[in-house]
């Protein structure tokens, strides 16, 4: 055993060593077979996920003309877009509408949840329901293919808990999202993966014969699961960000002003929005947001969006958006919103809408993306697209396209089958140029 005693356990919290916790020793693995340098394009990623599905008819797509029983409570506002409205309860957003571009026009055709959310995070298509990933995660494609702009943070990382479906499959854990496991929004907020075990000291994990012992009895007991590849040597990088302060902090949302924790809300998806903030300008490459839920409105929708979701996803993203400007990273950083599909157009009778792939919104800000849009049309009932319809690859790609990803590179799954990272789908015109 270790001098410091360590147990399995004991280790495995230790920064959660290439558990796929931390991402490095599988990049800095890679990086090193490629003879990569730490990349110079430095752009990065804040996806915020609205699990459940947002009602795209009461945000960015309202019917004001339909019927009562699809238009629903809620009255469209002008933007300070000449020609473009979005919801009024939207009322920042709309504001700045300027500094944003919606696509009204994406779809696809699954209405399950984990199939959706697996289609609209992956731009695979599932055909069976499942819980966890069968493709890669595009946080994860993003960790293999690019990795951290800064090599001392992770690539991935899921605020303030693992994303459903954010994993990486066949690419191995060393590429799923290094997670805090707690609320940023909590006045005692740590990340307990970052700070060692009580009673290891720095000094006592330097104790490397030991630790790589360690750490093969370790490799024999996991490898066998299938839950951890490439340590090699670079398992020490991943020690470093554990014994070093920088990850610690960039994740210390606590530093930052009163006011401005105020602006973006003080609830999980303002805090979350502006941990991101820290997290993207301190080198990570892509952060995944779940956080607020509920939008899986079958009963109360109005009452749902009204009372919670709809100010609180509001506060979240202006600020976010304007605090990424006031630092000029708005070019630097994309910031995308959406769900696994939309609402019904028609109001279930429990006020409720219910499960909708048919036509959704997705809302895009910054990444060097032309904004000031509304893209894509859909019907009277904003049940289908009527013109430039767009798929989740086609999303997906257009994210990619910002990263500087190649979205027809190829992988291979465990069965040696070659996977692209997108099946279809090209990057919006519109938004790209």
């Amino acid at each position: 055993m270790l001098e410091f005693a360590t147990s399995r356990r004991s280790f495995l919290r230790v920064g959660a060593l290439g558990l796929g916790g931390l991402t490095l020793p599988g990049l800095l693995a890679a990086r090193a077979r490629a003879g990569q340098s730490p990349t110079s394009n430095e752009k990065s990623v804040i996806l915020i996920w609205q699990a459940g599905g947002p009602s795209h008819i009461d945000m960015y797509d309202l019917k004001p003309n339909a019927p009562a029983e699809i238009r629903g409570e809620f009255k469209p506002i002008s933007t300070n877009v000449p020609g473009i409205q979005i919801g009024e309860l939207l009322p920042l957003q709309a504001k700045m509408f300027d500094k944003l571009s919606v696509v009204r026009s994406a779809y696809h055709t699954n209405a399950g949840h984990g199939m959706g959310s697996q289609w609209m995070q992956t731009g695979y298509h599932a055909t069976i329901e499942v819980n966890d990933n069968i493709y890669p995660s595009t946080g994860s494609v993003v960790a293999k293919l690019k990795g951290a702009n800064d090599p001392g943070l992770p690539a991935y990382v899921n605020l303030p808990r693992k994303v459903p479906f954010g994993s990486a499959a066949y690419l191995g854990a060393s590429y799923n999202p290094f997670t805090p496991d707690a609320t940023p929004n909590d006045a005692g907020f740590q990340v307990r993966n970052l700070r060692l075990p009580g009673r290891v000291s720095a000094e006592r994990l330097e104790n490397r014969k030991k630790l790589v012992a360690d750490i093969d009895t370790l490799r024999r007991d996991v490898d066998a699961k299938g839950d951890i590849s490439g340590l090699d040597t670079f398992y020490r990088d991943a020690m470093e960000m554990v014994t070093n302060t920088k990850a610690q902090q960039a994740f210390d949302v606590n530093k930052e002003a009163a006011k401005l924790r105020d602006k973006y809300g003080r609830n999980d998806l303002g805090q979350s929005c502006l941990l991101a903030r820290r997290l993207v300008e301190a080198g990570v490459t892509f952060v995944s947001i779940q956080a607020g839920g509920g939008w899986d409105t079958h009963a109360n929708n109005f009452t749902e969006l009204k009372k919670k979701l709809l100010p609180q996803f509001d506060a979240g993203v202006s600020a976010l958006v304007e605090d990424l400007c006031d630092r000029g990273l708005q070019d630097d950083v994309l910031v995308m919103a959406m769900g696994e599909f939309g609402r019904t157009p028609k109001i279930n009778k429990d006020a409720g809408r219910d499960h909708w792939p048919g036509a959704m919104s997705v809302l895009y800000a910054g990444g060097g993306l032309k904004m000031g849009q509304a893209i894509g049309t859909t019907d009277s009932t904003a049940a289908y697209p009527t013109s430039k319809a767009y798929t989740p690859g086609c999303v997906l790609s257009t994210m990619y396209h910002v990263l500087g990803i190649d979205h027809r590179h190829v992988f291979y799954d465990d069965g040696k089958r070659p996977m692209p990272v997108l099946a279809e789908g090209d990057p919006i015109r519109e938004l790209v140029g």
